[in-house]
């Protein structure tokens, strides 16, 4: 009898944060939604506003970028007064995926994941010392349009997808709003068959 693979419970993440990379810098803001579930029978998409986390964090640091900043409309002294310890917001996070995806493996997903996957797995580490996703577990949805697209990574932008795959929610910079837009984006591109089939 063949072994069955435990479900995949894809969680759309986007983070906001005051520079390009973090340590020096500061996640701000974290925002998730559950995009779907894939078992050996497909994939299943979610509600994106069934199961959310939303968390503003305090800064770990003085220096920010003010172009980065600018981007979210954060204000670090609010934050650095009302923001979540980052080691509560993670814990918090850490327990809301796992409290979600029970009986599955989670799996991050962004667009692109590679900045958000940085510094999400970054403040797992260092606040938490462990990611519910473990080291490897994030998709990147650029990637999984280019391939079924069959065009370059390079060469892909939003602007460059059929309209029909894209949310119709607006990317406004706000991290939960955003997690939500691209778990849209994420359930449609999971459905889409690919280019010239």
């Amino acid at each position: 009898m063949a072994h069955r693979p435990r479900p995949s419970l894809y969680i759309s993440v986007d983070i906001e944060a005051d520079g390009p990379i973090p340590g020096p810098y500061s996640m701000l803001s974290l925002g998730a939604a559950v995009a779907g579930r894939q078992d050996a029978d497909g994939y299943t998409p979610a509600d994106p506003e069934a199961a959310t986390f939303y968390r503003e964090l305090r800064p770990i640091g003085d220096d920010f970028v003010p172009e980065a900043l600018a981007v979210s409309g954060l204000d670090r002294a609010r934050l650095a007064d009302e923001g979540a310890e980052p080691a509560v917001a993670m814990r918090e996070f850490g327990a809301w995926v796992r409290d979600v995806s029970q009986g599955a493996q989670p799996v991050m997903c962004g667009y692109p994941a590679s900045y958000d996957w940085m510094f999400l797995y970054w403040y797992l580490m260092r606040f938490t010392g462990e990611s519910p996703f473990g080291h490897s577990g994030c998709l990147d949805m650029k990637t999984l349009y280019a391939t079924k697209s069959r065009l370059p990574l390079r060469a892909v932008a939003k602007r460059t997808m059929p309209a029909g795959l894209l949310s119709r929610r607006r990317h406004t910079h706000h991290a939960l709003d955003d997690a939500i837009e691209q778990a849209e984006l994420f359930s449609n591109l999971m459905a889409w068959p690919g280019a010239g089939v």
